[in-house]
């Protein structure tokens, strides 16, 4: 949606008629909405009030500081220094730019009393203090500075803005949005609760510590042949084997591979030996991913898995969580 940003441009008037003028021309061109204190009525206190409201209505601000330091307002400042105390006191992004020489300005442009000029530099050196200001010496070198800077500001602080009231969603068209935003969200929490729960039906099938038996084709080192064997895990004791794999993705090989190893570790823990070539039989492998993806335990991974072409899988967050119960290592003391 295409937004024009507006602008606040604090100055003296009567001095920089021409610089404001090519200010505002400068801001035009880059679509912003350029406003200042020339149209509001003659300054009083109510004046000052409905700049305050204008200003924090803006999205940037703007202050130049020539000769002079201007008429007083009804802080005993300018209405130029009380602008920009107003406008950094709620925090509106802002540029200055301060008169490089102001001892080249011609003397109808200046302050004609000791104490305006004692002002003057006052508020200078505020605003030197408080940010980065840019120096002009020409009107056009002004604009060109502030079109710069704007440009830059916009990027680096993005606003609210404006857009045309014809380009806003009308009141019915807001409701139905914020009704589909929060059927959306009702949704997803219900996903959430769903996947961190057994699917209906799953408390018929085997689990947990009942046992299914895997049978494994493997190489014996001192018989040089092959040989096969079946060896019993628990349900909990497959998900604690290739759940770890399976937080990321796995293929089916990796699983395979997984299976194998945690088959021929026991082999060898048992019988002092390590056989070689271990694969267990695909009837087997296929019947314990039917069963933990029936449990509710893994799911297919729709990309790409991450070696060759076979299917990939992954815990479900239901799986995820299980897995991290039964594989954790409990605490010795309160066991």
């Amino acid at each position: 949606m295409e937004k024009r940003f507006q602008v606040f441009v604090s100055s003296t008037y009567e001095d920089l008629q021409e610089e404001r003028r090519e200010v505002i021309q400068a801001l035009l061109a880059l679509d912003c909405i350029p406003t200042g204190m020339e149209l509001f009525p003659a300054a009083d206190d109510d004046s000052w009030t409905l700049i305050q409201r204008f200003i924090a209505g803006c999205d940037y601000y703007v202050v130049i500081v020539g000769g002079r330091y201007g008429s007083k307002g009804p802080l005993g400042k300018s209405y130029t220094e009380m602008e920009y105390d107003y406008a950094v006191k709620v925090e509106i992004p802002a540029l200055a730019f301060l008169h490089k020489d102001p001892g080249t300005i011609p003397a109808n442009k200046t302050e004609p009393s000791d104490e305006g000029k004692a002002l003057l530099a006052a508020f200078r050196e505020k605003i030197e203090t408080a940010r980065h200001a840019k120096y002009w010496t020409a009107p056009g070198e002004l604009a060109g500075k502030v079109g710069l800077g704007m440009a830059s500001l916009m990027k680096i602080k993005p606003r609210v803005g404006w857009v045309r009231g014809d380009h806003v969603p009308d009141e019915s068209a807001a409701q139905e949005i914020l009704r589909l935003r929060r059927k959306n969200e009702e949704l997803e929490a219900h996903i959430v609760e769903t996947e961190l729960q057994a699917p209906a039906g799953t408390a018929a099938l085997a689990q947990g510590d009942e046992v299914f038996s895997v049978h494994f084709r493997y190489e014996h080192p001192q018989q040089n042949l092959f040989r096969e064997d079946e060896e019993a895990f628990s349900w909990n004791n497959l998900l604690s084997i290739l759940g770890p794999i399976l937080i990321d993705h796995a293929s089916e090989n990796e699983l395979k591979g997984k299976l194998s190893e945690a088959f021929g570790n026991r082999y060898r823990d048992r019988n002092r030996l390590q056989v070689y070539s271990v694969h267990p039989r695909d009837e087997d492998f296929q019947r314990i991913k039917v069963q933990l993806r029936a449990l509710g335990l893994i799911r297919e991974v729709k990309s790409e898995p991450k070696k060759g072409s076979d299917k990939g899988w992954t815990l479900t967050s239901y799986g995820d969580r299980v897995m991290t119960q039964v594989a954790a290592i409990r605490s010795a003391a309160k066991a």
